[in-house]
């Protein structure tokens, strides 16, 4: 099958719930559902563009990239941290609604080339408080994108998910906050470390569909955040 194809399959077994079980980190990204805000975010694949992928490996999906960000280093809130583009669901949104709006926001996306395929399960992001709803989008018109405002994104980019699957560019990224050690799975790619809640998504995603393949996780990045 295509990497569409597999994209589409997900979103389907995401709405009848027989999605397999995630990757255990999943199991961190818990929140209060009764207090938590809600909140979505784009995860928009798309056939790669005229950049190559730096990995030369045969890894599969080989035609492939995904839209990240770079969060500005002087938001009070996850500083310097990639990011799906997304944000807060404002009222009477709904979480395909919000996400498309905060990419084309954050991003300058043309949100009419973007096909939607379906929502992911919520996961809960508790330094912030949110309940957020992964929204996977298929780029079947790509538009140009960039930093809109440098005040919220310090750059916009795609990567090549080959890039992403290559062993060499993975890591466990670890962080000690307030006496607690935080570990997830991270990609050092475009010249940064794609770590957190993004890095914990990627990879669960990446093994939902079966595109993940072996690495080193004794393989230790620590962040200095």
């Amino acid at each position: 099958m295509s990497a569409r194809e597999d994209l589409i399959g997900l979103a389907r077994r995401s709405a009848s719930g027989s999605v397999s079980a995630p990757d255990p980190l999943w199991a961190a990204l818990t929140v209060d559902a009764t207090r938590a805000r809600r909140a979505a975010v784009l995860m928009l694949f798309g056939a790669l563009d005229d950049v190559p992928a730096a990995s030369d490996k045969p890894l599969a999906p080989a035609d492939l990239d995904v839209l990240l960000l770079e969060r500005a280093h002087t938001l009070g809130s996850h500083p310097g941290q990639v990011a799906f583009p997304g944000g807060a669901i404002d009222a009477r949104e709904t979480p395909v609604q919000a996400a498309l709006r905060e990419a084309e926001e954050e991003t300058g996306l043309e949100t009419d080339g973007v096909e939607v395929l379906g929502t992911l399960q919520e996961l809960g992001l508790a330094h912030s408080n949110f309940l957020v709803t992964p929204v996977l989008g298929w780029w079947r018109s790509p538009s140009p994108v960039g930093v809109v405002d440098y005040a919220e994104s310090a750059q916009v980019f795609r990567v090549p998910v080959r890039d992403l699957l290559d062993p060499d560019n993975r890591v466990m990224a670890t962080v000690h906050r307030a006496g607690r050690t935080f570990d997830s799975p991270a990609f050092t790619v475009n010249g940064v470390v794609v770590w957190g809640f993004t890095g914990i998504v990627l990879n669960g995603l990446f093994e939902q569909l079966g595109w993940a393949v072996p690495w080193d996780r004794s393989r230790v990045h620590p962040m200095g955040v």
